[in-house]
């Protein structure tokens, strides 16, 4: 017979641990229960942020089925951050850091409590790549429960989602709208629980979850308010059951290929650009070597399909109504775009799976055909160039253009661009550069969603780019390019780069440099001094001094030989 409880036995059936079996029995458990595996039950869940405020009552669900199905499951919580709530300010900073945060509580509690199995119920954008980093790392039987995506918001008989909001400040600025306007599309932009709307971070990671087999099929896929997101948690208990009688692992499960399956679906759906870091450091997690350069390589070769927000028209919810997250990978696997043999948590492979479900709705729009595509190459290009030595990574679906050369307009705070912006001080064909907003320097790496939806709201969306070494909200488009490195406050090119200097984006040879002379880059590093990190305690701090670069994942348990002390230093050329 085959031992389920084959890392909690050591606690609760070892007469050495007697102190552990007391402490059991003082939350309820019987001696009978002592036999039985023990599943950890992860919530993501916090009363602060709709894309987690529901993720406690659907632990307790996961609870009940655990033992409906013969086992103990065990709630506890991890740290939340909320990215729409934070963006824009210092706050935003948190955000990265908390990846790695939720990845070292996950790993902390359930390796400490001897869990023989681990289900995290997840939102908001980190909660999903920080658990799958737990997971790789403890490689006990596991698999997400994502809480869902937020349904639209209605007003004036548009459809409105929390990037509305963001936009709306740009429009007010620009004479578009009114203030009652303004308050309105806030008021009605988000109307209940789940993750923001669009294929933005939350819904492009929950897909990841879903190509990569890691949970149960369409869980990706099924609305927070909808019905079905509530039989699926009353599932969960049988689901993490066939895991441990079998002994499915996260590095069973999480191969190379999987990682393709999940790189080419996030093409298709023309998701975020933070699935390149969250990828690459989940890889690092379990053992499967992975880089910036494979994101080009399947960009390459895959198409954009998807009529998605932010760029394209429809959310999370329309997919779903149209056969889901399963309807797009069994179109891409008849298209061979899949490894169809990698296994699942359901203890089929993905072909196995998607042989049981429906294909793509007849006559929808959201989903275009392969021959017929929106972009016939992907979104996510990487750039090189003297501006980005280690990479750069570019969002352009082809809307924005494929090439952009201007005059730079430096920032060194998104706070400055943020007020020049709404100002009305940048001008059509400028670059906007923001820099200091690196994972060292912000300290925290933080998103830019305000200043690119300001430029889209103040009607300069095809007019200007924007480049950084911080990151982009899952819901910016535009022709922008973020993750810069070397960043600014390694001494990275982006550091000189002074106002009218000429700056070309190349999203078709994939190349972003600053028309400077090598000589004249010299000489500038040569004055250049290194600005002292922003924050002297805390998680900040700790954060700038671990961390490793964006290219590099921005994983902080990792020495990596490029890592960059924080000191103030001359970069000698």
């Amino acid at each position: 017979m085959k031992i389920l409880n084959k890392y909690s036995r050591e606690i609760t059936q070892n007469d050495q641990r007697p102190g552990a079996q007391s402490m059991l029995h003082a939350i309820g458990l019987t001696s009978e229960d002592l036999k039985k595996p023990q599943v950890g039950i992860a919530s993501a869940g916090w009363d602060g942020n709709p894309c987690n405020m529901h993720l406690n009552d659907l632990a307790q669900k996961i609870k009940s089925n655990v033992y409906d199905n013969g086992m103990v499951g065990l709630v506890f919580n991890t740290a939340g951050v909320s990215d729409a709530i934070s963006m824009g300010s210092s706050g935003m900073r948190y955000s990265l850091p908390s990846r790695d945060i939720i990845a070292d509580s996950l790993e902390m509690v359930a390796g400490a409590q001897w869990y023989d199995a681990l289900v995290a119920v997840v939102g908001c954008d980190k909660n999903i790549p920080g658990a799958l980093m737990a997971m790789c790392r403890l490689n006990r039987p596991s698999m997400i429960m994502y809480g869902g995506t937020i349904k639209p918001g209605y007003w004036n008989d548009k459809k409105l989602d929390i990037i509305s909001s963001f936009e709306a400040i740009g429009k007010k600025v620009a004479g578009e709208i009114s203030d009652r306007e303004f308050r309105e599309i806030i008021l009605h932009a988000c109307p209940g629980p789940g993750a923001c709307g669009g294929m933005y971070t939350a819904n492009t990671m929950a897909s990841v979850v879903e190509a990569m087999g890691m949970c149960m099929p369409f869980n990706s896929s099924y609305p927070a308010a909808d019905k079905y997101k509530n039989e699926e948690a009353n599932k969960a208990g049988s689901a993490i059951r066939v895991l441990l009688e079998h002994e499915i692992k996260p590095k069973d499960i999480m191969t190379r290929e999987a990682f393709e399956n999940a790189i080419r679906l996030v093409i298709v759906l023309g998701g975020s650009t933070n699935a390149v870091i969250h990828l690459i450091a989940i890889a690092k997690a379990v053992n499967v070597k992975l880089s910036i350069n494979d994101f080009q390589y399947f960009s390459d070769r895959t198409p954009v399909l998807a009529d998605l927000k932010p760029s394209g028209r429809y959310v999370m919810e329309d997919l779903f109504e149209i056969g889901g997250v399963p309807a797009v990978m069994k179109a891409m696997l008849n298209e061979g775009l899949l490894h169809g043999n990698c296994k699942t948590v359901t203890g089929k492979t993905i072909a196995e799976n998607l042989s049981e479900v429906a294909s793509l709705a007849a006559d929808q729009q959201i989903i275009y055909p392969f021959s017929s595509p929106l972009k016939a190459t992907g979104h996510l290009r990487i750039l090189y160039g003297n501006l980005a030595s280690e990479g750069a990574v570019a969002k352009i679906t082809g809307k924005e253009g494929e090439k952009f050369t201007g005059p730079a307009h430096v920032f060194e705070s998104e706070d400055d661009a943020n007020n020049a912006i709404l100002n009305r001080e940048i001008r059509a064909g400028e670059v906007v550069v923001i820099r200091y907003c690196g994972p060292k320097g912000g300290p925290g790496m933080p998103e830019m969603l305000k200043p690119t939806a300001s430029l889209m709201g103040v009607g300069l969306r095809k007019d200007v780019a924007l480049i950084t070494d911080g990151r982009f909200s899952g819901g910016t488009h535009g022709f922008v390019v973020g993750h810069i490195t070397p960043e600014a406050q390694v001494g990275g090119t982006i550091a000189l780069i002074e106002n009218g200097d000429t700056i070309t984006i190349d999203a078709v040879k994939n190349e972003l440099y600053v028309h400077l002379t090598d000589e004249m880059l010299r000489e500038r590093r040569n004055r250049w001094r290194m600005p002292p990190i922003k924050v002297s305690n805390g998680i900040l701090y700790k954060y700038a001094v671990m961390v490793n670069s964006a290219s590099q994942g921005c994983v902080t348990d990792e020495l990596a030989p490029n890592k960059t002390p924080i000191v103030n230093r001359t970069v000698k050329p």
